[in-house]
C-alpha cells in the first residue's frame, strides 16, 4: 500500500471539510484548509508546494481567523450590541446548524434578537442589533468565502507550476 495516496486523500477531505467549514459557522474552515494544504506538500516532500507558497498560505489564513473574529463584533458593536447580544448571535449560529440553510441564515439574527432582547427589553432595539450582527457574519463569511478561493488558486497553481522554495 502507498501511504502517500493515504496522504493525499487525508489532504483532499481536509481542504474540502475547510471549504465547507468557510461557509458553516462552527467549522475552523480555512485553517483545517491550510492544514489539508500542509499535508498535500508535506506528502510531495515540499517539491511542489513549497516553503514561500506555504507562507502566504498561512498568512492568508491568519488573516481569515482576524476576520472572523472581528466581522460579526464590529457588525453588533456598530450598533451597541451587548454581551448578550453577541453571546446569542453565537449560539443561534450553532442551534441553526441543526436546520439546515434557513438555520444557518436566520440562527445568529434569532440569536442575537434573543440575547439582545433579554439584556434591554426594547423590540426595536434587539431587532436593530439582530439585524446588524447577521450582516457582520454574512460580510465576514463571503470575505473567508473568497479568501478560501484565493487559497484554492494559490494552491493549484503552484502544484500545476511544481513550485519550490
Amino acid at each position: 500500500m502507498d501511504w502517500t495516496v493515504l496522504w493525499y486523500v487525508l489532504a483532499a477531505v481536509l481542504i474540502v471539510l475547510g471549504l465547507v467549514g468557510t461557509v458553516l459557522p462552527a467549522l475552523p474552515g480555512l485553517p483545517v484548509m491550510f492544514a489539508g494544504m500542509w499535508v498535500a506538500a508535506w506528502a510531495g516532500g515540499f517539491e511542489r508546494i513549497g516553503a514561500w507558497t506555504l507562507g502566504l498560505l498561512g498568512m492568508l489564513t491568519l488573516l481569515s481567523v482576524l476576520i472572523d473574529l472581528l466581522a460579526s463584533v464590529l457588525g453588533a458593536q456598530r450598533v451597541g450590541a451587548s454581551r448578550y447580544g453577541l453571546g446569542g448571535a453565537a449560539l443561534g449560529a450553532l442551534v441553526g446548524l441543526l436546520f439546515g440553510l434557513p438555520g444557518l441564515l436566520l440562527g445568529p439574527f434569532v440569536g442575537a434578537t434573543l440575547g439582545e432582547l433579554l439584556q434591554v427589553r426594547d423590540l426595536r432595539r434587539a431587532g436593530r442589533i439582530g439585524a446588524a450582527t447577521w450582516i457582520g457574519m454574512v460580510v465576514g463569511a463571503a470575505l473567508k468565502l473568497a479568501l478560501a478561493f484565493m487559497m484554492l488558486g494559490i494552491f493549484v497553481l503552484a502544484l500545476l507550476l511544481g513550485q519550490s522554495a
